[in-house]
């Protein structure tokens, strides 16, 4: 094993070597790495990162700030002020800065802006991000595009397209098209040089959805990607490229933007991500020339390359923080520590799993298995939920390096209350409960199954096997099973609904409550679906309303209440384990300067780093 160490640290370091002493190249050391660079389906931080460095959006935060803006490819921040945000806050016009060219050699102009959201709504892929686009458009009204053409339409979607994307009816064919035309197109039009954006209603949180650092508002070259086979910019047959695999994209593994990157080479199977700096962007070229994003999982190889000083910039969990903090004691690092982070760290149950899942077992509650909805017993979820060592887990794993929460809200935004409770660890409540599921068969049956995590992950691969060390202490007839297995892996998994238990980390999008609590709990949230169907009417039923009160309501005070409400629904049905809340912990190497933390910001975006060697 030392010996293919060896070997392995070998090869890394005369690949890097050349890199990392070139002052103007960046060597990022990182686990995983992206599911796609298409900003319609990007909804993880790996993928964010590289899109935020290849992609402009129409505005970016100043600095730290998550409410102060500064311009980007609009020319000017609007404000009810400068005139370009009507009095009643549903109106938004954006000048197009000109003479902006996209990395394919193409002008941007006001089209690309009105094209790139338009393929955004349309395409609305489940379980993607751009339900926080058409939420804004509709006034909280709708967070998907078949809602939205339900609403208008009287027609379920699925009754006017089948399942091959062909439309059932010239009458559905007419509908889809009017939708388009009479609904969407209106709501981001053109207007001389500038786009404008119609809401139905006003909504907070809008500047802070389409601003930088959110993927899925990213400008894309739509002379590209309509060349390439995106969506072809017409009304009829816009379905066609409604709700499609991220692969099935021109822009998956590709990209047309016009950020201060552009994409060298994604070379999935070593992981690793290499950029180049942009010699026209509109802003200026970067200080950095060239920037090297490498997934490597294995934590000592990460180290010992950083150690070397062959890296920029090394990820090093919250177990690993001794580690960080003795190469700082040795010159070798710069460690920065306990800042705030807008994120939290969860596990949640799949209350009826995708059929065609390899994680359940038998698919039986029969010792060697769990049925697709054996989740659904409360229960069940109760009896995992008191298995959950948190305060262990923060003081030893973190290094302290986190705190617990009473749910799946940071503790900071409005609606954060800390007189609800903690998750309890308590063995003893836990069997009580194993006895209680399903009738009793789970206690004299017993159960198997597996528990995912994605390596590298050194935090979500602790947790996965602490749970299962103390659900298996229970009852020698409980066996859960830990798995590591590839980022892209992992996330499909989530997301097609094939894990029955799983770990999942939120960024913000934007610092508002919604962003969190719509997102774990309601029925249409970023995670519902792979909470499963039962999971959703449950939702619909017990917190849905209460959530979109709350999203609409410019009252605090209403707001707090509704969401003490929701919080308390959700720890009572048990509908996750809200493992811990991160506080921040960066390790750069001391030559890296223009870092600094930013509550949204998936990753590091390069344009504002630099290297004093």
């Amino acid at each position: 094993m030392r010996k293919i160490l060896l070997v392995t640290l070998t090869v890394l370091f005369f690949s890097l070597v050349a890199f990392a002493s070139d002052p103007e190249t960046f060597v990022n050391l990182t686990i995983g790495e992206p599911e796609t660079l298409d900003p319609l389906h990007s909804y993880d931080t790996a993928s964010g990162e590289v899109i935020l460095n290849l992609y402009d959006n129409l505005i970016q935060y100043d600095g730290e700030s998550v409410t102060d803006y500064l311009p980007m490819i609009s020319t000017e921040v609007p404000s009810v002020e400068n005139g370009l945000i009507n009095p009643e806050g549903t109106v938004y016009t954006f000048p197009i800065r000109e003479g902006v060219k996209f990395h394919t050699g193409n002008v941007l102009t006001p089209e690309d802006v009105k094209y790139s959201f338009h393929r955004y709504i349309l395409g609305d892929p489940s379980g993607g991000p751009q339900w926080m686009i058409i939420e804004a458009l509709t006034g909280g009204a709708h967070a998907s595009v078949e809602s939205w053409f339900e609403a208008y339409s009287g027609m379920p979607y699925s009754e006017a397209v089948d399942a091959d994307k062909n439309v059932v009816s010239e009458e559905a064919r007419q509908k889809l098209i009017s939708f388009y035309e009479e609904v969407v197109s209106p709501k981001v039009k053109i207007e001389g040089n500038s786009v404008v954006f119609t809401l139905d209603a006003p909504w907070g949180p809008f500047m802070n959805t389409i601003a930088h650092f959110g993927s899925w508002a990213a400008i894309t070259d739509s002379k590209w990607g309509i060349e390439n086979g995106a969506w072809d910019g017409k009304a009829d047959g816009w379905w066609k490229w409604h709700d499609l695999e991220p692969q099935e994209s021109p822009y998956h593994n590709a990209e047309a933007g016009s950020g201060p990157f552009k994409l060298v080479e994604w070379d999935s199977a070593e992981q690793k991500v290499i950029l180049e700096r942009f010699d026209d962007y509109w802003a200026g070229p970067a200080t950095i020339k060239n920037v090297m994003i490498w997934g490597i999982d294995e934590f000592s190889t990460r180290k010992a390359i950083f150690e070397a000083g062959d890296a920029d910039i090394a990820y090093f969990g919250s177990s690993y923080l001794d580690q960080a903090e003795a190469l700082a004691a040795e010159g070798k690092a710069v460690v920065t520590k306990g800042y705030p982070t807008a994120s939290i760290t969860s596990l949640h149950f799949n209350w009826l799993v995708a059929e065609g899942s390899e994680y359940l077992g038998s698919g039986k509650l029969d010792g060697n298995g769990v049925p697709r909805d054996f989740f659904s017993d409360i229960h069940v979820r109760r009896g995992f939920a008191y298995c959950y060592d948190g305060t262990t887990f923060v003081d030893e794993v973190l290094n302290g390096n986190g705190v617990l929460v009473p749910t799946d809200l940071p503790k900071g935004f409005l609606g954060y209350d800390e007189t609800l409770p903690l998750p309890e660890f308590n063995l003893a409540k836990a069997a009580e409960e194993f006895k209680k599921a399903w009738g009793g068969e789970v206690w004299e049956k017993g159960f198997k199954i597996q528990l995912l995590y994605n390596t590298g992950n050194d935090e979500r691969q602790t947790i996965a096997e602490m749970l299962a060390y103390f659900v298996n202490s229970i009852n020698p007839k409980f066996k859960v099973e830990t798995l590591g297995v590839q980022w892209p892996t992992y996330l499909a998994a989530q997301r097609n609904g094939f894990l029955p238990i799983f770990t999942i980390g939120w960024l913000a999008d934007y610092p508002d409550p919604h962003n969190f609590i719509a997102t774990y709990y309601a029925s249409y949230g970023a995670y519902a679906s792979r909470q499963g169907v039962p999971f959703q009417e449950w939702a619909a039923a017990n917190v849905d309303a209460e959530i979109s009160a709350a999203a609409v309501s410019v009252d605090n005070e209403e707001r707090i209440k509704l969401y003490r409400s929701i919080q308390e629904k959700v720890i009572d049905a048990a509908i996750g384990i809200p493992l811990y809340m991160p506080t921040g912990l960066n390790v750069r190497a001391p030559w890296v300067e223009g870092w600094y933390p930013h509550l949204v910001r998936s990753g590091f975006y390069y344009y504002q780093l630099s290297k004093n060697q």
